[in-house]
């Protein structure tokens, strides 16, 4: 993969405010970019909005959608998304990205509920997703997401999302905990799913910790440490498709600042690894 195409490059962290003024007085040298919600940051001032400008004065920064509801068949919040271009455009922030779900159904729901994977949702999430770059003008990028029942599936998880990806002409956020999560919970290849991505529209990748319910049910949480498993599945990627952008999520029981750095040392670890080891092979 030519990572040229990427606006962001190496090992990035979400940024949230419980741990914001630390980050503020001892900016971190292991994180290369932030992500955050923009639902939670647009409309902050007073010491939050001043310590949050003086980071992204810094950093550079990605908006994650929590709220849009792409996959809804309310109508497009097109409100908020003019608010997101003027907010990402204060905070000079390099792309946008969403989860393929939906969080409303005539009110909010909040959840992100998942897509029937039919060809019907296919084309009505495309077309809301090329309304949203419309408006934006540039690119979004869309994220598989961890679901626990597929109502009315008529085709493979990995279909539906290729089918809207292609559709739409959008780029790719991909999460790496979600194939494993989703890979045991609906007893799938999580390798063979990654293959399968569309690897040229890779904007960048999430990667988490989960809860374990049962041996076959596991847990979407972004509470905890990541396993072995999904880092591995991480390097398999990196050895698919070259390095992309990858950022920590930790949403719940968020560890010291030095505990999360730790994870995000890791990945910058296994990027420079597979970086060295790309060279040698074309050297």
């Amino acid at each position: 993969m030519d990572t040229t195409q990427h606006l962001v490059h190496g090992a990035g962290l979400g940024l949230r405010r419980p741990f914001l003024s630390q980050l503020v007085e001892t900016p971190p040298k292991e994180v290369d970019f932030f992500e955050v919600a923009p639902e939670n940051w647009i409309t902050i001032g007073g010491k939050f909005g001043k310590q949050f400008r003086a980071m992204t004065e810094r950093f550079d920064f990605v908006c994650h959608g929590l709220s849009l509801s792409i996959g809804s068949t309310d109508p497009l919040d097109e409100k908020f998304v003019r608010a997101v271009k003027q907010f990402m455009a204060e905070h000079q922030m390099k792309f946008y990205s969403e989860h393929l779900s939906y969080c409303s159904k005539e009110g909010h729901l909040y959840d992100l509920m998942p897509i029937p994977f039919t060809s019907e949702a296919v084309s009505h999430v495309a077309a809301r997703i090329r309304r949203v770059q419309d408006i934006l003008e540039q690119k979004i990028a869309i994220e598989n997401v961890s679901y626990y029942a597929a109502p009315g599936q008529e085709m493979a998880e990995i279909e539906f999302f290729n089918a809207v990806i292609e559709d739409a002409d959008c780029d790719v956020l991909i999460d790496i905990n979600n194939i494993y999560v989703n890979s045991v919970n609906h007893n799938y290849d999580a390798e063979a799913f990654l293959r399968a991505m569309p690897a040229h529209r890779i904007a960048y990748a999430h990667i988490a910790g989960h809860y374990v319910e049962a041996e076959d049910f596991l847990v979407d949480t972004h509470g905890a440490g990541i396993i072995d498993p999904v880092w591995k599945l991480l390097g398999k990627a990196y050895e698919l498709y070259g390095v992309f952008p990858t950022l920590l999520e930790r949403d719940f029981n968020i560890p010291a600042i030095p505990e999360l750095l730790k994870e995000v040392n890791t990945i910058r670890t296994m990027q420079n690894a597979w970086e060295k080891q790309h060279e040698k092979q074309y050297a």
